[in-house]
């Protein structure tokens, strides 16, 4: 599907956007390496959705405002972007730190969002249950990690000039401001899961060693009216790795939750 790409100025923050399909909003949250592309999942669920794909303040060719300091600020803006945008009885889907947000977002209101779909989402924790720590990898055993098929991490392309190296250092100081401490949670946030009110699909690939799929069952048993679907022989990134999996999954979830 073609796809157009904008910059849009919300809350003062000029932000990078990528748009393609037609049929209900879509919103894609995307995960720590940035949305620098329009990938296999998003053509395919352009295909049903209008999907939005805006880049995070603080992300890739997105300003960085003085007022970003944490995820929260992070959910507050994009109830912001669904404001700017016009949506309504949206489909908010997030993955890793994008779906971090999408859970904050969706405990601060669920006014305007139709289905809630989280891909592995950061941002509790769980007793006992180590996190892979990106911090402390190379950029080599960061990219072993993300995947269960060590042939797609091998594949993944590697920034191929100056400019690219610095959007992949920028994404990274901010991943960095909004979850070195504490690492990749909120210690507040599963206190007010209970709150998002709306049918709910969280997706963990079953080889996850970012963050372990025991966070996924602790994620379904905090939020009401949600459900876990583990993909088998799948890492961290889902919609990459299983990609016509995981868009199968999540239209069937929308379908069912209309």
């Amino acid at each position: 599907m073609p796809h157009e790409e904008t910059f849009e100025t919300v809350a003062g923050c000029r932000i990078r956007v990528m748009r393609g399909g037609k049929g209900e909003p879509l919103l894609f949250l995307h995960g720590a390496s940035g949305a620098s592309g329009w990938l296999p999942f998003m053509d395919m669920l352009a295909q049903r959705y209008d999907v939005i794909v805006p880049e995070h303040p603080g992300f890739g060719a997105s300003d960085t405002p003085e007022w970003l300091d944490t995820v929260g600020d992070l959910a507050y803006f994009y109830l912001d972007v669904i404001d700017h945008f016009g949506l309504d009885r949206v489909h908010l889907v997030g993955t890793s730190i994008g779906g971090w947000i999408a859970a904050e977002l969706a405990t601060r209101s669920c006014e305007k969002i139709k289905s809630l779909t989280l891909v592995a989402p950061a941002g509790i924790t769980v007793p006992g249950v180590r996190k892979g720590d990106m911090f402390m990898w190379s950029p080599e055993e960061l990219a072993q990690n993300l995947f269960h098929n060590q042939e797609i991490a091998k594949a993944m392309p590697q920034p191929a000039n100056e400019d690219e190296l610095l959007v992949v250092l920028k994404n990274r100081l901010m991943t960095a401001k909004l979850g070195w401490s504490p690492r990749f949670h909120n210690p507040h946030l599963r206190k007010w899961l209970h709150r998002i009110a709306v049918p709910t699909l969280i997706i963990w690939g079953d080889d996850d060693k970012l963050i372990p799929t025991a966070y996924g069952t602790a994620y379904r048993d905090l939020i009401p009216a949600s459900s876990l679907e583990i993909i088998p022989e799948c890492g961290h990134l889902p919609h990459v790795e299983k990609a016509q999996e995981f868009t199968s999954k999540v239209v069937n979830f929308i379908q069912g939750a209309a």
